[in-house]
């Protein structure tokens, strides 16, 4: 255990808090195209609500200029049109009845301002904390099957970071999740770092050595590799279960319920099977 420590500690140095939190707080501007002042006013609102505290909201609300503003800067990195207005290549359509819609949209095609979209304004918030959770149960359930077999270079599974190679699995899983830890934080609006987030990291270290071990013996007892399923379904629905507790914590203000806990698990093993299927 010590030596797995050892290794995530030094997984851990190579992931930058300052790197993460400097792209998510990268300002971005977005303009607004409509023919009268209560869509303005729509889209205004749901860009910046009205419930932020009011520092904040003069804040953001300064990166959100109408078309018809005298301080529109030369060039904004989002531009939205009230539904009905005929709207241009290279901007988007606000859904008024579907404003997912529009945010999946954005996200889809601007995916590299994530974490600065979701920082700054929350209605990008929920898409991209649980995009980013998906991203990394994803890699570490692929990662716990890639190691889990013979002549399988784990570089193949395509994960777009690289920590050179450790002794144990463990210690790449861990560092993995305590990255989603920073991204979680630096999308919500939240101090991003080890020392910020110290109790959630030493959650995600205590936590990785429960599921990690019922993985390894599920993967020793059952013949054949008939184990790389649920050993892979275990390492999605563990990190599943990190990141959608921290997003409970940092959007809710609250520490998830044991039911809540366990309804996440449960989802995380169905997503996990799937994944690694």
């Amino acid at each position: 255990m010590l030596n797995v420590l050892k290794q995530a500690r030094s997984a851990v140095s190579l992931i930058s808090a300052d790197e993460i939190r400097q792209h998510a707080e990268t300002p971005l501007h977005i303009g607004l195209v409509a023919d009268g002042s209560d869509a303005y006013r729509e889209m205004e609102e749901f860009l910046v609500p009205s419930a932020l505290d009011r520092t904040e909201w003069r804040r953001r609300m300064s990166q959100v200029h109408r078309a018809n503003d005298v301080d529109v800067p030369a060039k904004v990195d989002l531009v939205l049109y009230e539904p009905g207005l005929a709207c241009p290549a290279g901007a988007y359509t606000f859904h008024r009845g579907n404003p997912a819609a529009t945010i999946s949209e954005v996200l889809s095609d601007k995916g590299e301002f994530d974490l600065a979209f979701a920082r700054q304004f929350p209605a990008f918030r929920r898409a991209v904390v649980e995009h980013n959770i998906h991203l990394v149960s994803r890699e570490n359930a692929l990662f716990a099957v890639a190691t889990a077999l013979p002549n399988v270079v784990p570089s193949l599974v395509e994960i777009p970071w690289a920590l050179g190679e450790f002794a144990s699995d463990t210690a790449f899983l861990t560092a993995n999740q305590i990255r989603m830890a920073f991204q979680i934080a630096a999308a919500c609006g939240k101090p991003v770092g080890l020392a910020a987030q110290k109790g959630a990291v030493l959650a995600i270290a205590a936590g990785a050595f429960g599921w990690r071990a019922l993985a390894r013996e599920l993967v020793g007892h059952i013949p054949l590799g008939g184990g790389l399923i649920p050993k892979g379904a275990i390492a999605y629905a563990g990190t599943w279960l990190a990141g959608k507790g921290l997003e409970y914590l940092m959007i809710q203000d609250a520490q998830p319920s044991e039911e809540t806990r366990e309804q996440f698990y449960r989802e995380g093993l169905e997503r996990g099977r799937a994944v690694v299927g």
